[in-house]
């Protein structure tokens, strides 16, 4: 019979450390009395296909913490961590399929689902809510999840698109010596055709009306290995900055081309998915002085790594090559695991230490407090930012910086930018309630 890697191997059904085989060893060793609860994570990934350079590592980095958590700590105080991965493709079909296909496995149900891709944010956002399960969304999705008054079960951790333009719009008004500097210039936003390319336009169009400069909207098709027409406008217009809203393979496609024409790299600045190794590598040295937003961290190493090479790559159970070990999207995957593990351990404090439910694991997120003190204790110091939720804000920070490419390695280039609330969140405010009449959706009131 021939074995496949999917969940663990021999009769052990689920891809966990510390469980199957290993609890049965423990069960015959003392009785059968083991703490047997475990909480399940579906993990929505995309291993092939023209993303799989950007989601590999996202998912390396994500799986490698899962397991560490299992490895070192016993699971979120004896609560194993059980997971299965689902491949996607980046399709929205096939993430509806594996998010139907995975809801209801382990003994409480899906304990929150990280889709990683805002086509299937958005269409999950109302099965999740029929569903009662946590849409963790950190950096992306809709940006009007901000609102858990309206949006209760997404989550979109960290930043939205909205944050991430309006952070932008900032960088490149400072350049110029403010942004009423930015009267009269061109901005083009280069983007993936698709909800997720689509999102930031609103944001950078009021911004357009308020400070007097042109926006430029240049869509790519998927997956973005034909751009050839859209750079030959960028050089037609020749813009003053380019924002790239790419993904996968679209990326080092789009710095290629920038070359191709001309443009300068360092006139470019890519959201926080166009910034990370597998975006710039492909181009070599076009790569250099190419720009891109932080979803806070870059790449580099803190002490969480150590743990994660000690515990995990060195006992042969690292999810990808201990060589990726800190670069910028597994740094992502990681974070994304860290801030549903802590929600977790919130929701315990509340529920007890026991397999919790969907719905618990929510109030456990909207109630998440991830202080300095806390982020220095978890070993992950200069990656993060203190992140505090509430039923209002889903969102919990909105501060990022910018990185450049070197030709070897990133390299912080701004002080931290937090988005201009007064700006952003009339637009969440107005979008959230326009959702709720369009959907019949009752508002939680959020000061009760």
């Amino acid at each position: 019979m021939k074995l496949t890697w999917k969940l663990a191997v021999s009769t052990c059904a689920i891809a966990v450390l510390l469980s199957g085989c290993e609890r049965q060893e423990e069960e015959a060793a003392t009785g059968g009395e083991v703490n047997a609860a475990e909480q399940f994570v579906p993990l929505l990934v995309y291993r092939s296909g023209p993303y799989a350079p950007n989601g590999i590592p996202f998912a390396n980095g994500l799986v490698d913490y899962l397991n560490l958590v299992n490895l070192r700590d016993g699971g979120v105080n004896g609560v194993t961590l059980t997971y299965e991965e689902c491949e996607t493709g980046y399709a929205t079909d096939r993430g509806v399929e594996c998010y139907e296909r995975l809801k209801g496995k382990g003994p409480t149900g899906a304990t929150a689902v990280n889709p990683l891709s805002t086509g299937i944010t958005f269409a999950l956002t109302e099965k999740v809510a029929a569903d009662k399960i946590p849409l963790i969304t950190m950096g992306y999705g809709r940006s009007e999840s901000v609102d858990g008054s309206v949006f209760k079960w997404n989550f979109p951790l960290l930043g939205t698109y909205w944050t991430a333009a309006d952070i932008l719009v900032q960088h490149v008004g400072n350049l110029s010596g403010g942004l009423n500097k930015l009267e009269g210039k061109k901005i083009a936003l280069v983007y993936h055709d698709s909800p997720y390319g689509k999102e930031p336009i609103p944001l950078l169009e009021k911004r357009a009306k308020m400070h007097g400069f042109e926006l430029l909207k240049i869509p790519v098709t998927h997956p973005g290995v034909e751009q050839k027409a859209a750079w030959l406008q960028v050089r037609q217009n020749r813009p003053d900055f380019v924002f790239l809203w790419g993904w996968g393979v679209m990326n080092s496609t789009a710095i290629k081309e920038a070359a191709a024409v001309r443009y300068p790299r360092d006139q470019m600045y890519g959201v926080w998915w166009a910034g990370a190794e597998p975006d710039v590598t492909p181009a070599g040295r076009n790569s250099k002085g190419y720009n891109s937003i932080t979803l806070q961290h870059s790449s580099g190493r803190t002490a969480i790594h150590a743990d994660i090479i000690e515990y995990v790559h060195g006992g042969g159970k690292g999810a990808g090559p201990e060589k990726d070990v800190g670069h910028v999207l597994y740094n992502r995957g990681l974070i994304n695991a860290v801030l549903l593990v802590e929600s977790i351990r919130t929701a315990q404090g509340k529920y007890g230490e026991k397999s919790l439910t969907g719905e618990e694991v929510r109030w456990g997120i909207e109630n998440l407090n991830l202080t300095a003190a806390r982020i220095k204790e978890l070993g992950l110091e200069g990656m993060m930012q203190p992140v505090k939720l509430s039923c209002s804000d889903h969102e919990g920070v909105r501060r990022a910086r910018i990185h450049q490419w070197d030709g070897s390695d990133w390299q912080f280039v701004s002080d931290w930018i937090e988005a201009d609330n007064s700006v952003v969140r009339p637009m969440v405010d107005a979008a959230a309630d326009k959702y709720a009449k369009e959907k019949g959706i009752k508002k939680v009131n959020c000061t009760s």
